[in-house]
């Protein structure tokens, strides 16, 4: 793998290989996964993980606001963890970051491909490159010409990455790894792919991450992303219409979803409302991706996020869109530590999908 360094300190595209952490902070919480390689059978083992809240606003459209309210949740969540790695992989949203495919002649020398990226750059990036972090990737030969590679190139602001990086530090750990969020979820989507039929080859699988805010759908064929979208929508409206409905505070409406105990109408007035409006925005951006690319049908759905918990929805997905969905579970296929409650991690499971592929990151071998 060809690695570049126009003075950035990290990499977005490419892993280190010491133990790490996979830390995804989103707008709602900190989460954090730590894996291991089984050494005879292959795979992974879930060693922990651990989810802590985020206070409401610290985070707004992947924007730090609060440095010292993150880092206080990611501390906490470390500490729950009970590890003591402190190397870390973290994430940007996908915002926060452009990305576009280049094509460039094949066989360049390191020092030309750099200097060829660095040109190509300047035609894609509305900022001056002294205030970017830029990286890139050679993916392989491009599909219609032996004589070029297509190479992913791929910048965020500076102050994007510093941010999260001061996070960190302020936790008390150390950045390895700069990824994606997109291709961090993408990672671990790999482990879900071998649990559809034959991998699904050729087939259109969305990937439905429904989180606190927003809505992302994200189409893959073979493993790569064909169409993205985010729409607003997600689990804090819930959260709302509970606060209204039952007189509840944010912090026992929150607890109350996740941990059940609500009245009895809770289910007909509020719940099954809410099911349907996800259901009808999923439906509505499925018809976005059909009229905006080249498909005509996805084979398969899979739902993620921490909404994807919420009972009966994939149910109501599935007859809806008359499509084959699940509820994401990157770790179905790996093995669990002795530390694991299995039925717990089945139902924190979808919201794990960014933080799983960020701690694989330690076993990428590009």
């Amino acid at each position: 793998m060809i690695k570049v360094n126009f003075d950035i300190p990290l990499d977005f595209l490419h892993t280190a290989t010491p133990p790490l952490i996979g830390v995804d902070i989103s707008s709602s919480s900190v989460k954090m996964v730590e894996l291991s390689e089984a050494s005879k059978k292959g795979g992974y083992i879930v060693e922990r993980y651990a989810i802590e809240a985020m206070p409401k606003d610290a985070i707004t459209d992947g924007n730090i606001n609060n440095l010292d309210a993150v880092s206080e949740s990611v501390q906490r969540a470390w500490k729950r963890l009970g590890t003591r790695i402190r190397n870390v992989s973290m994430a940007l949203p996908a915002a926060a970051v452009i990305t576009k495919k280049i094509l460039l002649p094949a066989g360049l020398r390191e020092e030309d491909l750099e200097y060829q990226v660095e040109s190509e750059a300047n035609q894609y990036i509305p900022f001056a490159l002294e205030e970017v972090n830029l990286d890139f990737q050679v993916i392989g030969p491009a599909p219609n010409n032996p004589e070029e590679v297509e190479v992913l190139l791929a910048a965020s602001r500076k102050a994007n990455v510093e941010d999260r990086v001061a996070v960190a530090q302020a936790s008390g750990l150390k950045v390895l790894v700069m990824d994606v969020e997109p291709y961090a979820a993408e990672m671990a989507f790999e482990q879900i792919r071998a649990q559809l039929p034959e991998g699904a080859p050729d087939k259109c699988v969305a990937l439905i991450d429904v989180g606190a805010y927003v809505m992302n759908v994200n189409v893959l064929r073979n493993g790569q992303s064909v169409y993205s979208r985010d729409q607003q929508m997600g689990g804090d409206q819930l959260t709302k219409q509970i606060q209204s409905v039952f007189g509840l505070s944010a912090e026992d409406a929150e607890s109350a979803k996740r941990n059940g105990g609500l009245p009895e109408n809770y289910e007909n007035d509020v719940l099954s409302p809410f099911r349907e409006s996800v259901v009808m925005e999923i439906a509505r951006a499925l018809q976005f991706f059909f009229t905006s690319t080249q498909y005509n049908e996805v084979d398969y759905i899979v739902l993620s996020g921490g909404t994807a918990s919420l009972p009966g929805l994939d149910d109501a997905v599935a007859t809806k869109t008359q499509v084959s969905t699940m509820v994401a579970n990157p770790f179905a296929m790996m093995s669990l530590s002795g530390r694991i409650k299995p039925r717990q991690l089945q139902i924190d499971a979808p919201s794990l999908i960014i933080a799983c592929g960020l701690a694989m990151r330690r076993f990428d071998p590009s």
